[in-house]
């Protein structure tokens, strides 16, 4: 079976689950440098919502960017 593109329901799942990921690593690596959970939750959250909002301006810019696509031809005239 073929697939072509994905829902706004699976890009959702895959951004929520890949944060999720990486807010854990993120948490990890926080406290095994701070032995602090004050301090790995400032940091954890503060980093995530950052990254979040990032991230979404990334992706607008590059969805607004035409660098590197392919151009088609939609026209269909005879």
């Amino acid at each position: 079976m073929a697939y072509s593109g994905d829902t706004q329901k699976r890009l959702l799942i895959k951004a929520i689950s890949w944060r999720v990921i990486v807010f854990l690593v993120l948490g990890i690596i926080s406290w095994i440098v701070t032995r602090n959970w004050d301090q790995t939750a400032r940091i954890t959250i503060v980093y995530s919502a950052v990254q979040i909002v990032l991230y979404y301006f990334h992706e607008r810019w590059w969805e607004n960017s035409e660098w590197g696509r392919k151009k088609t031809s939609n026209d269909y005239s005879i």
